[in-house]
């Protein structure tokens, strides 16, 4: 593991470490979209946040990274970088976190998938076909971003790929689910947004009433099953 300069490409042999200030770093096992390379980020961040070392204030996984803010007061650079070697090093049966499924229901009907008939025409494809494609795969959760509890999903098929929307809407409500590039995701609170939208589900991603306010976390699996408007409007919102 080596302090470099970010202008490294690939999948990396070894973890490299950028220097992000004075209080952060960023380990970079790669930087592709890559279930391997995300599967080592996860593996650290695991231990990381299980041991909570002091000084280690706060680690947050992305696609092929781990940023880790410390407090050098605490926690010098050389002991931080010390502690990750430790955990690299440590072995994998160690890490026993099983990955959720979660069952995902969405309503793919056009008052719901506003964009749904514009990506079959894109693909010239069937509705039907978007749906059977889009239900099939279980998707990985690479990270958490844009806004509270938006899961990145990996495992599109390729058949699917679609250019994000040249003009993004200013509101796309709570529960939608989209697709931009070669990625899908899920709407947690009404936002503005890009990405073309093909059905909605009745699930609520994001709620500070619950114990656990985040509905998934980096690591879990989704599976997308088809639920009608009846159903959509049946089901109860945990």
């Amino acid at each position: 593991m080596t302090i470099c300069n970010p202008d490294k490409s690939g999948i990396y042999n070894e973890p490299r470490v950028l220097l992000c200030g004075e209080t952060g770093i960023s380990v970079e096992f790669g930087d592709e979209i890559d279930l391997e390379i995300n599967r080592k980020v996860l593996h650290l961040y695991r231990k990381l946040k299980t041991a909570r070392h002091p000084g280690i204030l706060d680690v947050n996984p992305t696609y092929c990274s781990l940023f880790i803010r410390y407090d050098p007061w605490i926690c010098s650079l050389e002991r931080l970088l010390s502690i990750i070697e430790h955990k690299l090093k440590a072995d994998d049966a160690q890490d026993m976190h099983s990955e959720r499924v979660v069952d995902v229901p969405v309503c793919y009907e056009s008052e719901f998938g506003l964009d749904i008939k514009e990506i079959a025409d894109f693909h010239g494809m069937s509705v039907e076909k978007v749906i059977e494609i889009h239900t099939a795969p279980v998707y990985h959760v690479y990270t958490i971003g844009f806004v509270l509890g938006f899961p990145y999903l990996g495992g599109l098929d390729e058949r699917l790929y679609t250019p994000r929307k040249k003009d993004p809407r200013q509101k796309v409500a709570a529960g939608s689910v989209g697709i931009a590039d070669r990625q899908t995701g899920i709407y947690p609170v009404e936002s503005p947004g890009g990405w073309q939208i093909i059905g909605m589900t009745p699930l609520k991603l994001f709620d500070l009433e619950r114990n656990e306010p985040f509905l998934f976390e980096t690591g879990d699996k989704i599976r997308f099953r088809s639920i009608t408007r009846e159903e959509f409007n049946a089901r109860s919102i945990p």
